[in-house]
């Protein structure tokens, strides 16, 4: 199983993205856009689980304690060398303060967390093929207004796992944990 632990988005951002999607998306523009029901924010991916870090990754993501975490999503970006297009979400200390803790519960069933700085974002697109740059500068382009997004207070996170196809991945979300 290939899994991940993320930040479900409330109903309102949801419209709210979607909104921006609508306006910024083409036809014809060499994009593979992300379904709404596929966006999230990404605490830790986990990759390849077998069932026994599953069970560990049952027992150990129960036990974290977290306040409900209040979200904002900022501006619109890019990240170039991977050819995505995404939401950035503003940094708070209680969204970091919750993937530090999913990090150290993930770490006794042998996950390791990322050298990479946290950097929370929702993926909307992805360049295909190997020329990603003119797809991408294209929309940047397009996406030069900057859209003003819904605050919102996340009140669980769930534990996902990905299903990879030709046409892109898709999302089962596998059990809810709340924050209290």
């Amino acid at each position: 199983m290939r899994l991940f632990v993320a930040l479900p988005l409330s109903e309102a951002v949801l419209a709210e993205l979607a909104a921006v999607v609508a306006r910024l998306r083409r036809k014809d523009d060499c994009l593979r856009w992300m379904q709404p029901e596929s966006w999230h924010i990404t605490l830790q991916f986990l990759g390849n689980t077998d069932p026994e870090q599953y069970q560990c990754l049952l027992t150990r993501l129960a036990e974290v304690r977290s306040p409900p975490v209040p979200v904002r999503l900022d501006e619109l970006g890019f990240f170039h060398c991977t050819g995505v297009f995404f939401a950035a979400v503003r940094p708070a200390p209680e969204l970091e303060f919750l993937a530090n803790r999913i990090t150290a519960a993930t770490a006794p069933c042998g996950f390791i967390a990322e050298s990479r700085p946290f950097h929370p974002h929702i993926t909307l697109a992805r360049a295909k093929g190997q020329n990603r740059a003119q797809p991408l500068h294209a929309l940047e382009t397009r996406a030069q207004r900057q859209p003003a997004f819904m605050r919102f207070v996340a009140s669980a996170f769930l534990l996902y796992k990905s299903h990879l196809s030709p046409t892109g991945s898709t999302y089962e979300v596998l059990r809810r944990f709340p924050l209290a």
